[in-house]
């Protein structure tokens, strides 16, 4: 199928610019679908919410879209109420992925989370089984954002089975993805040992993100081959850098800070705890950012 025409909805988000960006200069027309704000760097803007099938369903009309890119969702749960943050993320995805169906767009990538398996904001220590983490890895979420994640993925999984449903629906388990600026302070100006993780106070969510995270060209490029691999159903992928956030080598973080999880091979250098061998398989996706990159 060819692909000309891709909306994204929250493109003037924390990812969504340069999601945006990257699929111009890929050559594709692209749509911001925004309830707030109006995106210089797309082709068409839209003033539209993702929970509103009406709007939604003409906008994408509109534009003829050929793909749809769900970005736009409640990002965080620490600034609304639980039942708006689930709502944001399971609603949303249900309808962005019936009015796919209604108008026969057959491309959906949807941003899910590391959340989904019961890490990020999850107020106990995450449940890690083995090492790397992998799709295979069971989910335990408890928290709002996390349960909308996971639902918002099952959710994904129930439509295509239907006839009409999209042809190939692809769920991005996204960690934090800073700019490199926040991660030159976050990382590269901050003491990254574990001693410093928990002097700062960050060791709670470091441990249950698996010191994961992505830059944000590698995620846009990954959003990109999503779109365009040659899949069908309903496709979970991990994302993350090949390294973690941490100056802990690996190997040892497994033994101290995961030390009831099967490590499946050695864990050699910096190499992250998060497995993305299936994206690489399946859609031709490797990361090349590194926070370590111009500091080693």
């Amino acid at each position: 199928m060819s692909l000309e025409s891709v909306a994204v909805t929250g493109g003037t988000g924390n990812l969504g610019p340069t999601v945006v960006a990257h699929l111009r200069a890929s050559g594709y027309t692209v749509t911001n679908l925004s309830r707030h704000s109006e995106s210089s760097l797309a082709d068409h803007d839209y003033r539209v919410s993702a929970l509103d099938p009406g709007d939604l369903t003409a906008a994408l009309s509109d534009v003829d879209a050929d793909a749809v890119v769900h970005l736009g969702a409640i990002s965080t749960p620490t600034n609304d109420p639980g039942h708006r943050v689930f709502e944001s993320n399971v609603q949303s995805t249900y309808v962005v992925l019936e009015v796919a169906a209604a108008l026969g767009i057959d491309r959906v990538v949807v941003a899910s989370s590391m959340s989904a398996i019961g890490g990020s904001f999850e107020p106990d220590p995450a449940r890690i089984d083995f090492l790397p983490v992998d799709e295979t890895h069971r989910a335990t979420p408890s928290n709002p954002y996390g349960l909308g994640k996971y639902v918002a993925e099952r959710t994904a999984a129930g439509v295509v089975r239907r006839d009409d449903a999209p042809e190939a629906v692809a769920s991005l388990r996204f960690p934090w993805m800073p700019s490199e600026e926040e991660a030159r302070q976050t990382f590269a100006e901050a003491d990254r040992s574990l001693s410093g993780l928990r002097d700062a106070g960050h060791f709670h969510t470091a441990r249950n993100t698996l010191f994961a995270y992505l830059g944000r060209e590698d995620a846009a490029r990954l959003v990109r081959r999503a779109l365009e691999a040659d899949f069908a159903g309903h496709e979970v992928f991990w994302a993350a850098a090949a390294d973690t956030s941490t100056t802990v080598e690996s190997a040892m973080l497994a033994s101290e800070v995961y030390p009831g999880a099967e490590t499946k091979g050695p864990l050699s250098g910096h190499e992250a705890l998060v497995s993305t061998e299936k994206a690489e398989r399946l859609l031709g996706w490797e990361p090349t950012w590194s926070w370590r990159d111009g500091r080693e």
